[in-house]
């Protein structure tokens, strides 16, 4: 199988993360529980400036390799990789941000994935000349059997596998989500998830 694997907050707590970054940056207390919009300015009621601020913060190299792994992620993405399954982590987080991804993947224990980051959102910082970066023509000639992923937004990325199975990692800013279809199956942690996909 090939198995699509989305990194934030699918194989690393980065919105637990940034629930603790607000209150340290700008004293606003916001319990991860009420985090019920993917978009963090909203989330966090941050003005623009707040949110650069924020996010230019919370993608320095220091910051990105603090995260804390989400728990099971480990055995799980490991025990398929020895079965002979290909597991792609495909992230929305800019090239610029490549390195430092691949360091924290590799000092986790996911060091037999593959990394690549997906221009899922348009941001700057996508290096189009590198094996590692993808737009999403390149994207759509990859196919998948799997795929974790935690963000309604992200869901449009698999209209053209109508197979796909999908697992949806159960997160505040998607409870209140209808799922598009029978494909889609709602996973409340990493044991779930296996026995969905085993």
């Amino acid at each position: 199988m090939n198995i699509y694997v989305d990194f934030d907050d699918c194989l690393c707590e980065t919105a637990h993360y940034f629930t603790n970054l607000v209150w340290e940056m700008f004293g606003k207390k916001v319990a991860y529980e009420d985090v019920h919009c993917f978009n963090m300015q909203e989330s966090f009621d941050l003005s623009d400036d707040e949110y650069k601020r924020m996010m230019h913060k919370g993608h320095e190299d220091e910051e990105l390799l603090s995260l804390e792994v989400t728990p099971g992620a480990v055995e799980v993405i490991n025990e398929w990789i020895d079965k002979g399954h290909n597991v792609y982590v495909i992230t929305g987080r800019a090239y610029s941000h490549y390195e430092a991804s691949r360091q924290w993947l590799d000092k986790n224990g996911f060091e037999r994935t593959k990394l690549y980051c997906l221009n899922k959102y348009g941001r700057e910082g996508l290096f189009k000349n590198s094996e590692y970066s993808l737009e999403i023509e390149d994207y759509k000639k990859m196919h998948f059997d799997v795929a974790i992923e935690d963000s309604p937004f992200a869901f449009k990325f698999f209209d053209h596998l109508p197979k796909l199975k999908v697992m949806v990692y159960n997160r505040p800013w998607n409870q209140d989500y209808e799922l598009p279809n029978n494909n889609y199956y709602r996973c409340y942690d990493w044991s779930m998830i296996k026995k969905l996909v085993d």
